[in-house]
């Protein structure tokens, strides 16, 4: 089992930034990869971005290349996703995942944090 806490999120106006964290702990030496997703009311989850754990591979969706930035810190078993220039559309619950190598859908899954960006 792999647990995943994520913080860092809140309120912030258009044109902020925010970074989440997302604390890993339990069997982390399974983990493959890492990513981050969101979901927006009424509104389905979607990928944000994701990060490979043993090099540090990252992939985004298109639309928030450039503007949000996974990373990870191995030491500390911590993931990171720096969010820059947020827009309203932004807002929802950003969750963090994690999956092993034997799988291709995310296995385990935070709580999620809530971030709100005002016009």
């Amino acid at each position: 089992q792999v647990q995943l806490v994520e913080s860092g999120g809140g309120l912030v106006q258009a044109g902020g930034s925010l970074r989440l964290s997302c604390a890993v702990s339990g069997r982390t030496f399974s983990t493959y990869f890492m990513a981050w997703f969101r979901q927006a009311p009424g509104k389905e989850r979607e990928f944000v971005a994701s990060i490979k754990w043993s090099d540090g591979t990252t992939y985004y969706v298109n639309s928030m290349k450039g503007r949000f930035t996974i990373s990870r810190d191995m030491a500390k078993n911590m993931v990171y996703l720096q969010m820059n220039s947020l827009k309203p559309e932004d807002t929802a619950v950003y969750y963090c995942a994690s999956r092993s190598a034997e799988v291709v859908r995310y296995q385990y899954w935070g709580q999620g944090t809530q971030v709100t960006v005002s016009s």
